[in-house]
Formats: structure tokens, sequence, C-alpha cells
């Protein structure tokens, strides 16, 4: 049994470190917080961090192949349902108080409900999962080690002992007898209910009574009672329960919970998928061939899909392709016409196949890189006192020093408040410095200059419409230095024939 991990294939250093900067600068946060919302459960954590290398991010793309299937989608979603059920059995036995006897019986019936959960829940998916076509070596690793450790002697007898004693405990029945203020209890059966046999002998009383037995994780005074009878007539079950117990403290496989832990990055992202498909959003398997152009159809911003679908709004998507010896875009034009949108959509899509998932695209393939770098523009810090350029420069200077090679990089508006030269010198510099060290990526800039020339550099202008309007299209173009100038005159209402007719 040689299985360790559905997600890494590795052991990852990164699991614990901190989230990096372009999970705020791409809005992956709101991404994986409405994952969270749609799963009902937090399983942010494991969206963190990257695989530590291009063969753990394609083990995690075909295992996400196999459980995007229907009938896997749906084994391993009621999988999680019944281990579900057996942490709820583990918080309720947390609950009591097992220094009264009557309640130290309570809480080792939980415990047998808890392994009982564990036992059936294992058994359940290796039957269902018997039944699909698994073709990821994760999860066909894990369906050998589930086959291997089901079959092992210490589970047999532990499924075994458990059911044998949730049998015990499940045929024990009572009747309860009220006669002259006493309440006897005896072995035995009848017919009906406990409601409806006080609504027979009590129908004038005024209000409604109630059972005593309603499903509670504490018991009533009258139930620590019948407790104290039953345990006197079944005394060789519950010694039974109390060597279950005792033997059985600790049980459960750590690998078998670390599947159940992980197992649910990949069923958390397939549900949102889902909804999101059902809103009329796209998403692809990407090709990850490193010899054939890098390219995305119909890309669109993920984030702001989301509020977009919420709000029953369109979301643009736009084309994009590397060709050969392009390293960076330039992308320049109007202010609002979608340019921090597009540049955030093509860190998205970079991301989410690094992560092993399907991406926001009609259609992509996209190279393996090491790590993903992220530049916005910032405000003024008040806390530092430092202005706008030296909060950039403070904030671009680790970027720059440390290990970026084979990055992909996203910078979004650097150095506005410079002068235009100084500028122009910087940002050459910074693409230069990342061109050399054969990363890829975007700047995103209101100087056209940058786009003008230098090696591997692509010129992208965010397009306006035949009316001069913005039209969140992003196409290969000359950067064109009246564009914003346009755009905005005609926003403003400002053109010769407007201001002709105002002053006329």
């Amino acid at each position: 049994m040689e299985f360790k991990s559905i997600l890494d294939l590795k052991d990852n250093p990164d699991r614990e470190q901190p989230r990096g900067a372009f999970f705020q600068d791409l809005n992956l946060s709101r991404v994986i917080e409405q994952i969270c919302r749609e799963w009902e459960e937090d399983v942010s954590s494991f969206y963190s961090y990257f695989p530590v290398d291009k063969a753990g991010e394609d083990y995690r793309r075909a295992v996400y192949s196999d459980v995007r299937q229907g009938e896997v989608y749906n084994a391993l979603c009621a999988f999680v349902e019944r281990m579900r059920a057996r942490q709820e059995a583990i918080e309720q036995k947390k609950k009591l108080n097992a220094r009264v006897q009557p309640v130290r019986l309570q809480k080792m019936a939980w415990h047998i409900a808890e392994v009982k959960h564990y036992c059936d829940a294992l058994a359940a998916l290796d039957r269902e999962l018997s039944d699909c076509t698994l073709r990821s070596g994760g999860l066909r690793g894990f369906q050998k080690y589930l086959k291997e450790y089901l079959a092992l002697e210490d589970f047999r007898k532990l499924m075994k002992a458990a059911c044998d004693i949730k049998e015990g405990l499940d045929a024990i029945h009572l009747i309860l007898t009220y006669e002259n203020g006493r309440i006897s209890v005896a072995d035995g059966t009848v017919q009906g209910s406990y409601d409806g046999f006080l609504k027979q002998c009590f129908p004038e009383v005024s209000r409604q009574l109630g059972s005593p037995f309603g499903v509670s994780a504490n018991l009533s005074d009258l139930e620590m009672e019948i407790m104290k009878f039953v345990q006197k007539q079944h005394s060789k079950l519950f010694q039974a329960m109390a060597d279950f117990a005792g033997r059985y403290r600790e049980y459960a496989d750590e690998t078998i919970l670390r599947f159940v832990s992980e197992i649910r990055y990949y069923l958390s992202f397939c549900r949102f998928e889902r909804k999101m498909q059902e809103a009329g959003c796209v998403f692809c398997a990407p090709g990850t061939a490193g010899d054939e152009r890098m390219y995305a159809r119909g890309l669109y911003d993920l984030a702001l899909a989301c509020v977009n679908t919420r709000e029953q709004r369109e979301t643009v998507s736009n084309d994009m392709e590397y060709r050969e010896g392009e390293r960076f875009f330039v992308l320049t034009g109007p202010n609002q016409g979608g340019k921090t949108t597009f540049a955030r959509s093509l860190g998205q899509l970079v991301y989410f196949a690094k992560m092993g998932l399907d991406v926001p695209a009609a259609g992509a393939n996209v190279h393996y890189f090491s790590g993903i770098l992220t530049h916005f523009s910032v405000e003024e810090s008040v806390e530092t006192g430092r202005g706008k350029l030296k909060e950039e420069l403070v904030r671009l200077s680790p970027m720059m020093a440390a290990s970026s090679r084979d990055s992909f990089v996203v910078i979004n508006e650097l150095f506005t408040t410079a002068a235009n030269y100084d500028a122009c010198i910087m940002g050459r510099r910074v693409l230069e410095h990342f061109a050399a060290g054969q990363c890829r990526g975007i700047y995103v800039t209101h100087l056209k200059e940058l786009a003008e020339d230098g090696e591997g550099i692509v010129s992208l202008r965010a397009m306006l419409d035949e009316h001069g309007r913005q039209s969140f299209r992003i196409a290969r173009s000359a950067a064109a230095e009246s564009a914003s100038a346009v755009n905005q005159v005609n926003k403003y209402g400002l053109t010769y024939e407007q201001l002709k007719e105002r002053l006329g």
C-alpha cells in the first residue's frame, strides 16, 4: 500500500506558506470564497499553494478529469456525506460528560455509531468505484489502497465488531407502562408510537404532550433511569461495548482520513464549475504542451463572472496567444476599457492551469510556469508615509530580486506618478529583467512608448467601438496616443460638434 495523497505526488513545503500577493491582485480570493459558499464548507486552504512541479500539476489534472465524470463525482460526494455523519457522531460524543454511568454508556454508543459510519462509508465507496472507469494514477492508486485496506484482518474485525454491537443495540425494544404514578419498564414491543400512546391515554390534557425520547446528545432524567434497567438486562452487550471502546479508541487510518479531507478540493471546484456552467459560463481542460503556442479562446475574468452571474450581466471574453518569440504583452488603451480585467483573466488562466483544474475559457493551451508574480498599482501608505512611487518600488524590489525564472508576470499601471521619461526607462528595465529570466506576462500601462519596441514585446490595445465607447475588447494593435483622450472627450460630451451646439 504505497498511496499517500490525492493532491500531491511529493511532500510540499509550500502547504503552510501564506498566500502570495497575486491572490489579492487577481481577485482569486473572491473566487475561492464563492467556491466555499457553494460547497458549504471552508476549503480555502487547498487553493493556497501550487504543486511542486509540472508532474504534480499533471497528476492533479488527471484526477480532476476523473472526478468530473458523473458517476465518480456522485460516488465521492456520497462518500464525503457519509464521513460527515461520522464527524457528527464525533461531535456528539465530545459533548457528553462521561463521569455519569448512563452517559458513559451513551458516549460508547456514539463511538459505535462513529466507527460504523466509517466502515460503511469505506465499503460503499469501494463498491461504487468498482463500477466506475478510472484513468488517473491518483484515483486508481487510492482505489488499490482502499481494497487492500478493506481486506486487512484488523479492519474486518473492526467492522464485524461494530456491526454486531450496533445490531444488538437496535434489537433492544422496551415497553413502558404508566400506572398509579409509577412507570414500569420491560423488554418487548408494542404497536404504534409513543406520541400516539400519550394522545390516547391522556386525551383530557389540554396541552400537547410530547415524547421525552427525542433525538438529543444528552439523556433526560427518565432516560437515565431507563438506561440503568437496560444495562442490567443486557449486561453482556454493554460489556462488549466497553471492550470495543477500549480496544478501538484509535482506529481510523491516517491515509484514508487524508483522502477524505483532500478530495473535497476537487469536489468543491467541480460543484462550483457546474453552477457557473448552468449560468452560461464556459470552462475547458487546458492543454499543457510546451512545444505548442500558448493561447486561450473565450478567456474571461472568473471573479467578475461570479458577480455578473448573480446580477445577470454579461461577461465579455477575449482571445489571446503568444506566438513564437513573444514574451510580454504591453497593453494600452482608454481608462475603464477592460485592461485590468484582461490582465487578471490571464493571471487566473495560469493559476487554474497550475492548480490542475479547468480554466475559464472555451479552449486553451497553457505552458508550465514556476510561479505567478503580480504587481498592481497601490495608493500612498498613510502608515509608512511613503509616496505612491516609493510604495511601488518597495514591493517591486523583492519580486525582481527573487528567483523568478520561468514565472508568469502580471504588472498593472506602474510608475504613474513618475515623469513619462523616467517611467519609460524604469518600465523598460522591468520588462527586460523578466524577459531575461524567460518569464512571460503582461504589462498594463498608459505609456505607449513601452509597446513600440523591445524584443518579444507585443502591443495590445483596449479597443473602442464605432461610437468611441469602450468595447472591452482587447486586440493586437499599435498603441494610440489619442485613444484615452478621444474616449474622455466622447464620455463627457466635448467633441467639436457637441461644443459648437452648446455654445451656438
